[in-house]
């Protein structure tokens, strides 16, 4: 969600203007209506679908945010959805995330179904989602660590920061935890108060690349800071400032995690209008922004 703030703050010219981005960030299930709701439903069926076919236990999930394309950044917000932590009778699926509570200004875990975990996204009628589909033999450790309550709270920070720094326990954004978890998960982490620490050092060892996202002027990093209460600068290092940068992680740098530890992971993405949602399996490019219909996509239509 860094890029999110970041562009929410350059769009502010001054304190007076910070609320609006601030309302937007937090409010997006509210502004949905029964119409968006309806088809976020039938979106999440067809994913539901795509992890029955695969006969997964457990996958990455992202979806799209804020609109940020013109970052290049199309995901910001990702979770783990496993089969056994499921959301009631007939919904087998749910997701276990980190989200900011902007009322009592704090970061929470949460578990969703797959269509409350569409709900936050900011464009109900065109967005993006991916899955990476975990083997069977791979999803195990993963699995536990994310049903253990203990070790996601032994996780979670005190304090939360949109563009947190990858490699500092200072702050935490809701990839950085699922990073983390996946680390615990990997290695072994057991819950405790150094739990954060242990995950990061092992991420450290096997080379785990943030995402560098370019602010390229300084002042926008200056004012996000002022201005929006979920960014933080202090954690940061200085030459990653003076360069207008921020490393911090995103969901595309959560895939690469992924599919540097488990060669066998699939991706599937999936783009929706309020006519169809586009399937496309595989490693390989990027579907359309728009969502028109490439080669390689597989259409399902959800409106007449």
């Amino acid at each position: 969600m860094a890029a999110a703030s970041v562009a929410a703050a350059a769009s502010s010219t001054g304190a007076g203007n910070a609320g609006a981005p601030s309302s937007r960030y937090c409010d997006a299930t509210s502004r949905l209506t029964v119409e968006d709701k309806s088809r976020l439903l039938r979106v999440a069926d067809v994913i539901r679908a795509e992890l029955e076919r695969a006969g997964a236990e457990a996958a990455i999930v992202s979806r799209t945010g804020l609109d940020l394309e013109r970052w290049d950044i199309r995901h910001s917000h990702a979770g783990i959805a496993t089969r056994q932590a499921g959301a009631g009778p007939g919904s087998p699926w749910s997701v276990r995330q980190l989200y900011y509570a902007c009322d009592e200004g704090l970061p929470r875990i949460y578990d969703q179904g797959l269509a409350a975990f569409l709900f936050g996204a900011d464009q109900p009628r065109l967005g993006h989602v991916s899955l990476v589909l975990l083997p069977a033999a791979d999803a195990p450790p993963l699995v536990r660590a994310a049903l253990d309550n203990r070790l996601a709270l032994s996780l979670l920070a005190g304090r939360y920061s949109a563009n947190a720094h990858a490699f500092s326990t200072r702050y935490q954004n809701c990839n950085q935890w699922l990073a983390e978890l996946l680390a615990a998960g990997w290695a072994g982490v057991a819950p405790g108060a150094d739990a954060r620490a242990a995950a990061q050092r092992w991420l450290g060892e096997q080379g785990y690349e943030p995402t560098r996202v370019q602010v390229r002027w300084r002042p926008v990093m200056w004012a996000g800071a002022l201005f929006v209460p979920w960014i933080h600068n202090d954690d940061h290092p200085e030459a990653d400032l003076d360069a207008a940068q921020y490393r911090t992680t995103l969901p595309a740098a959560v895939e690469g995690l992924v599919r540097a530890q488990v060669p066998g992971a699939l991706r599937v993405q999936f783009c929706y209008t309020a006519k169809h949602v586009l399937v496309r399996r595989g490693w390989g490019e990027a579907q359309a922004a728009d969502c028109a219909v490439q080669a390689g996509d597989e259409r399902v239509v959800i409106e007449e």
